[in-house]
């Protein structure tokens, strides 16, 4: 082999090892402990070895070494291995169960044992060696390598789903290459009986050029890794000396140029430009403006980032919304654990007192001052919407734009960021984070993260807010429809008593109106009781009863009496039951039988009757009064606050109808103008009657 292919091959190896080697070192430190991560990587190094002694052996004029040959064989198995491991046919039982093409992985380990015992005896034992049978068997062996590797590519291939073969493509693709290229290298040597040296020199390259193709397989498969991350600190080295690289050549060989077409001044003006470039060059490296745009590129651009985003935002989302201590709290240390800080405080903005309170605290001393919401330290968070560093500010108040921060947290020692919680661009509240358990470096990440999280806060808080507003207007809405219910009750008294004064008049000297003028004022403050104890007690709930429907409508009917039309109760089935609230009953069936008769005329009649109507009782209220049109019932007379009385709420037959379907019924209404109206109530017959009537 003359020096130059020796040359040749030295480098190509070379070249090889460090790709190798690099590839390796990337999977290191995205470390995860995963089996097919540990195959990649053993593999990584075994080829590095193999192509790094090799081109040492190269360099050195020698041919083969011992440690070259055992190294390739090494290299080969860790190939093979991680083939059959990414098959996943690792068995429990290692006695060699079959695997994909008829492969066990006893078997392979026997293959590779053979051949490793084999190249070492190759170099104990002379007289073997000297055979040209020794030759032939090493080579055969190489090639059953080749083989043997290109089956485990074309099975892993083949048995790979379609849609997930874009994640090992291109391993397949490296891996196969560098097989068939060992092939072919072998195939020929057996062939012509020595090793093709331009063949050889050539191997180094086209086993570097696969690194790509496995690294790009390594990072789409989260089967081998779940990602390549690398430090910062590592890739911007390694981007400041590879620019470098590249910025030193295409400056040489520009000055080459210069130096070929300057003429009698190429040398100088060669020597000038090569110093200006390096000069340059320097000021690049050492400029800290220079490096500040390095870092942020590669960070944003090739970094893997420092957070898992994924398991962030699950545990943060998951801090604020499950049950545990107050929301005011959760949030806090939700936010603190972002950045590992043990302590906090969190203020909210109060509408009432226009200033921004402290709602909780974590591990800090609980504060006792409030900040304006026009203070200087609100109104720069709402516009800027900067988290502000408060260590950064001491030693360099310049870059927050004149910020002066208030008494309270120039003297916090341990205070150490002000987060601010933006809702809708406003400012809602701030969170002040203690200092970490271990120093920090706040960059773009964290600060980005830190702005999403007050935000993702603010919202969770503002809902919290939001619902116990919620929650008092519907106790003041309960209160105002009590008290509207109510009022619509004390006026059908005051109706019934009024109708019973303007009658005293002409029969106070009849026994007859007197007892019934004497049952109707007690049936009134009976019931003016009744709602004074219910307007005390506030909204409860109700407990429903088993109610007999005949006894409701006696009772309803006997209130209603009082005047000169007297209601007519027809009772055809007495014995139905149902079950609801007594007093509320009657009060709704109470308020369709007045209605009744304040729409009747004198001489007309009110009848109200009671059926069976398959599983349903049926109530029926008639009158012969006025009516009512089609368009009015079917558009205001269920409408609350809609009512043709002049003096009327519209709430009661509203009322009706919504407490009768709560007791899963329903109500109709058949009417015409100048043709009277019957309401019909339907409710469900409770199953306590039939056992009543059994034992009657």
């Amino acid at each position: 082999m003359n020096a130059m292919l020796t040359s040749a091959a030295a480098a190509s190896h070379a070249f090889a090892a460090l790709a190798f080697l690099l590839l390796a070192v990337l999977l290191l430190t995205s470390w995860r402990r995963r089996l097919h991560k540990t195959a990649l990587l053993l593999a990584c190094l075994a080829t590095g070895a193999w192509a790094g002694t090799t081109a040492i052996a190269a360099a050195m004029g020698m041919a083969r070494v011992p440690l070259t040959d055992v190294l390739e064989v090494l290299r080969g198995a860790s190939w093979s291995f991680f083939l059959l491991i990414v098959l996943g046919q690792m068995r429990k039982d290692r006695a060699g169960e079959a695997v994909a093409g008829g492969i066990s992985i006893a078997g392979v380990g026997v293959f590779y044992t053979v051949l490793l015992g084999a190249t070492v005896w190759l170099y104990i034992d002379p007289k073997f060696a000297a055979g040209g049978g020794a030759f032939l068997a090493v080579i055969v062996g190489r090639v059953g390598i080749a083989v043997l590797n290109m089956l485990l590519v074309e099975q892993l291939y083949r048995n790979t789903a379609r849609d997930a073969r874009w994640g090992i493509k291109y391993a397949c693709l490296g891996i196969g290459g560098m097989c068939a290229f060992d092939f072919y290298l072998y195939s020929d040597a057996m062939l012509f009986r020595h090793i093709s040296a331009e063949i050889w020199a050539t191997r180094g390259l086209i086993n570097a050029l696969t690194v790509p193709l496995i690294a790009v397989s390594a990072a789409r498969n989260p089967r081998w890794s779940a990602e390549i991350a690398v430090s910062r600190a590592m890739i911007f080295h390694s981007a400041t000396v590879f620019g470098a690289a590249v910025y030193l050549i295409a400056m040489a060989a520009a000055g080459y140029y210069l130096r070929l077409f300057g003429g009698s001044w190429g040398t100088v003006m060669q020597v000038t430009f090569l110093f200006a470039a390096v000069i340059l060059l320097l000021t690049l490296l050492f400029s800290g403006s220079a490096r500040a745009w390095l870092k942020v590129f590669i960070s944003k651009h090739f970094y893997s980032y420092r957070y898992d985003y994924r398991d962030e935002w699950i545990r943060f989302t998951r801090a604020l919304s499950d049950a545990g201590p107050d929301l005011n709290e959760r949030s806090v240390q939700a936010i603190a654990k972002l950045m590992e800080s043990p302590s906090g405080i969190l203020y909210l903005r109060n509408e009432e007192t226009g200033c921004c309170e402290a709602a909780t605290h974590w591990n800090m001393p609980p504060a006792q001052h409030a900040e304006p919401m026009a203070g200087h330290l609100c109104r720069y968070l709402e516009t800027t919407q900067w988290v502000i560093d408060l260590q950064e500010f001491a030693a360099s108040p310049e870059k927050y734009d004149g910020l002066v921060l208030p008494p309270w947290l120039a003297v916090n020692t341990a205070a150490w960021l002000v987060v601010p919680l933006l809702l809708g661009g406003r400012l809602f509240g701030m969170v002040v984070l203690g200092r970490p358990r271990s120093a920090i470096k706040l960059n773009w990440e964290a600060i980005d993260l830190l702005k999403i999280a007050g935000t993702q806060a603010a919202s969770y808080l503002a809902q919290r807010e939001s619902q116990n507003a919620l929650a008092v207007a519907r106790q003041f809405e309960s209160y105002t429809r009590m008290s509207t219910f109510i009022v619509h009750d004390l006026k059908n008294l005051i109706a019934q008593l009024s109708l019973m004064l303007a009658n005293a008049e002409r029969h106070k000297d009849n026994p007859a109106f007197q007892a019934d003028m004497l049952e109707t004022v007690g049936y009134s403050v009976q019931k003016m009781r009744l709602l004074l104890q219910k307007l005390a007690r506030g909204p409860a709930t109700e407990s429903p009863a088993h109610v007999m429907l005949g006894e409701v409508l006696q009772q309803a009917i006997q209130g209603k009496s009082a005047g000169e039309l007297k209601p007519i109760l027809e009772l055809e089935s007495p014995h139905l039951a149902v079950l609801a609230d007594p007093a509320r009953l009657e009060r709704v069936i109470g308020h369709l039988i007045q209605n009744a008769i304040e729409a009747t005329p004198r001489g007309g009649s009110v009848r109200v009757r009671l059926r069976r109507e398959g599983e349903n009782g049926l109530v029926e209220v008639q009158d012969t009064g006025h009516g009512m049109s089609e368009e009015f019932i079917r558009d205001k007379l269920f409408r609350p606050f809609e009512s043709t009385k002049a003096a009327g709420m519209g709430i009661g037959t509203f009322e009706s109808r919504t407490y009768i379907r709560m007791l899963g019924g329903d109500i109709d209404v058949e009417s015409a103008p100048n043709a009277g109206t019957t309401f019909r109530i339907r409710l469900p017959v409770h199953r306590v009657e039939a056992m009543e009537m059994a034992a009657a």
